[in-house]
């Protein structure tokens, strides 16, 4: 993966390229076949996903949304450590994702106005997607 390939994810756009430098070191690449758990429920979260390739589908509260590329997941349990995971995130596809550690996407947020701005929208349409839900 390259900073290049990053700057294509809408996430990461606006992220200097020292941001991304810092991102491409600490960050792994994830596959995942169909099936596959990625978060489970309640349990600590130590590190978001980007899904770079495939689908993954969310379960919260008896509901089943489907993510795919450039969709970010496991980040409220990096924002809200003492709650955990709050869903169970399972590939639906043969999947490849960005496993973005705690430290490193706290990092990002503390010094990357433009990645913190895009987590900040990402959040709020997600709650504006629940409340028309209802």
């Amino acid at each position: 993966m390259t900073t290049t390939e990053l700057q294509g994810v809408a996430i990461f756009d606006g992220i200097s390229e020292a941001g991304l430098q810092r991102l491409l070191a600490a960050a792994a690449e994830v596959e995942a076949a169909p099936g596959q758990i990625l978060a489970q429920l309640d349990d600590p979260g130590s590190g978001a996903f980007v899904v770079l390739d495939g689908a993954v589908a969310v379960e919260l509260r008896g509901t089943t949304i489907e993510l795919g590329r450039g969709d970010l997941v496991g980040e409220l349990a990096l924002l809200v450590p003492e709650t955990g995971r709050i869903a169970r995130v399972t590939a639906v596809a043969e999947t490849r994702c960005l496993a973005i550690p705690r430290e490193t996407f706290i990092a990002l947020v503390e010094t990357e106005p433009t990645f913190a701005l895009a987590l900040v929208r990402e959040l709020a349409r997600r709650l504006v997607e629940a409340r028309s839900a209802d």
